[in-house]
């Protein structure tokens, strides 16, 4: 499968088979975060597909060209989780893995949150869990670090700055925080396009609606991972995280790491991803109550 469509869009998707167990392969979807795309996850998504999943990394909406709308609101998150049930049901799964990263880590959180019956097992990378990240924006540094956010919610002036220079202002900002040169080239060209950027910082729009629905605490197998050297993300609002699960949960704090988990670190990513996958299978049969 390269594409799947869903309400009248067409998401690009990489779909990758397991090197074993073939039908009976369990599935992980990768979400990619801002300002990334699906090929984020290239280097880990082989990983695990050679350990026997299969694997499923799409554009998300506003990245993927046949599916950039223009509303505010087309950006909530129960929106986007939608195209992601959409992904699944596409490629005939009815349950599966899902990871997340940045912005696919708040997607995550949402699915494993609203939809456990989809949703065997999350693993997040940076970003909390965005009641854990609401608590720490009054209780930290953590408002500081995410001054872009309400930036962002300005109308055409974000994608016109991102633009500036042919993006070259956003790519030296991202290697500032960690990435490396070839993922900030790649993710600086497309900010060039300031009309291929308005879906991305719609996201960032789209957290008004969100405020309005708190996100509930999620009870399937958990693994959050944060980096200690992360620019945005502060230790507060991953250090609440575990209040907001009442599943199995494995808190990773990578010593070292910047903000840029699945291109700059998916040799240490990749196994912890892996061990967490079989753990949650160990555990599927367990019942966690609801909150």
């Amino acid at each position: 499968m390269e594409t799947f469509t869903h309400a009248g869009m067409v998401f690009d998707v990489t779909d990758i088979a397991p090197e074993s167990g073939g039908e009976t392969a369990e599935t992980v979807v990768l979400l990619h975060g801002f300002p990334e795309d699906r090929h984020s996850w290239a280097a880990i998504a082989a990983e695990l597909a050679a350990a026997g999943y299969r694997v499923l990394a799409p554009d998300l909406r506003g990245y993927s060209p046949g599916a950039r709308p223009a509303a505010r609101s087309a950006y909530a998150l129960d929106r986007l989780a939608g195209d992601v049930l959409a992904l699944a049901d596409a490629a005939g799964v009815r349950t599966f893995h899902v990871a997340g990263h940045d912005w696919g880590a708040s997607l995550a959180w949402q699915l494993a949150a609203v939809h456990p019956d989809r949703v065997e097992s999350v693993a997040a990378l940076s970003v909390p869990h965005p009641m854990a990240f609401a608590r720490a924006m009054v209780t930290s540094s953590q408002a500081l670090r995410s001054w872009y956010m309400l930036a962002c919610q300005l109308p055409w002036i974000p994608e016109f700055v991102l633009s500036l220079r042919g993006g070259r202002m956003i790519g030296r900002g991202l290697v500032q925080a960690g990435l490396d040169r070839e993922s900030a080239d790649r993710y600086a060209a497309r900010a060039a396009d300031r009309h291929a950027m308005r879906g991305p910082v719609n996201w960032y729009r789209g957290l008004p609606f969100d405020m309005r629905r708190p996100m509930g605490r999620v009870r399937v197998p958990t693994l959050y991972v944060w980096g200690t050297g992360d620019s945005y993300i502060a230790r507060d609002g991953a250090e609440r995280t575990r209040a907001y699960v009442t599943g199995p949960y494995r808190f990773v704090a990578l010593d070292g790491a910047s903000h840029w988990l699945p291109e700059c670190e998916s040799g240490r990513i990749a196994p912890l991803l892996i061990e967490h996958l079989a753990a949650a299978r160990t555990s599927a049969g367990d019942v966690h109550p609801a909150p």
